[in-house]
């Protein structure tokens, strides 16, 4: 049986209960966002940019980011309200310079040309449609911005176990997408230079990077509004 958004949905929203308290926190969240944050400061050093991060959850990334590089703007988009919800604290405390919106992976609510960086961390292995996904996160970017997806590594025997196996029976039929299928998204979108990087470890992770080339042309305003506010 296929994987849709309606399970995704379902599945997140009995997770926001624990999700800050989850042991992926320590084993693949926090490594993964420390990962992200070297690499944008890498590539932004101490210029001012404004960032999207796709299925931001209860707001763990945009918090951490904002910690490291106080220059950063911020956009969280999630599915499910519950985890935005669960966040709420966070949010307010970071009001000024984040940003929660709730919406979709494949409709974005974003004008195209919109932001430096998009962020996807660990979630994208749930979006049904990532062809779709891929597509708005390069719409969405300034020409020269960088997509920063990082997600299960599952080439290796031991990240096939983790991720085709245990994830799978656990989540459902999900996608841990291969590092060549993370390839031919990224080219099939526009994207130039992809760059991945393996990060081994119990939970090993693939950072798949790519630049939106300088020149590209006009692509059609977004699908709807920016719902911001978040309801406890």
């Amino acid at each position: 049986m296929s994987y849709d958004r309606d399970q995704a949905a379902e599945e997140f929203t009995r997770w926001s209960e624990s999700y800050d308290r989850c042991i992926l926190q320590w084993l693949l969240f926090g490594p993964s966002h420390r990962a992200l944050i070297r690499r944008i400061r890498a590539v932004a050093a101490d210029r001012p940019f404004r960032v999207l991060d796709v299925g931001c959850g209860t707001g763990l990334f945009a918090s951490r980011i904002r910690a490291a590089m106080p220059e950063a703007e911020v956009v969280g988009i999630d599915l499910v309200p519950e985890m935005l919800a669960k966040g709420r604290r966070r949010w307010e405390f970071l009001a000024d310079n984040v940003i929660p919106v709730r919406g979709d992976s494949e409709r974005l609510p974003f004008a195209s040309g919109t932001f430096d960086f998009v962020t996807c961390a660990n979630s994208f292995h749930h979006y049904p449609n990532q062809e779709r996904a891929v597509q708005e996160m390069q719409r969405v970017l300034r020409p020269g911005g960088r997509l920063l997806i990082i997600d299960g590594y599952r080439d290796g025997p031991w990240g096939w176990f983790i991720y085709d196996v245990c994830v799978t029976f656990r989540e459902g039929n999900v996608h841990h997408a291969s590092s060549r299928r993370f390839r031919e998204l990224m080219g099939a979108a526009g994207f130039q230079a992809v760059a991945q990087k393996v990060h081994r470890g119990f939970a090993p992770f693939l950072l798949s990077e790519g630049v939106v080339p300088e020149s590209i042309p006009s692509i059609p305003a977004p699908h709807f509004r920016v719902r911001q506010a978040v309801d406890a």
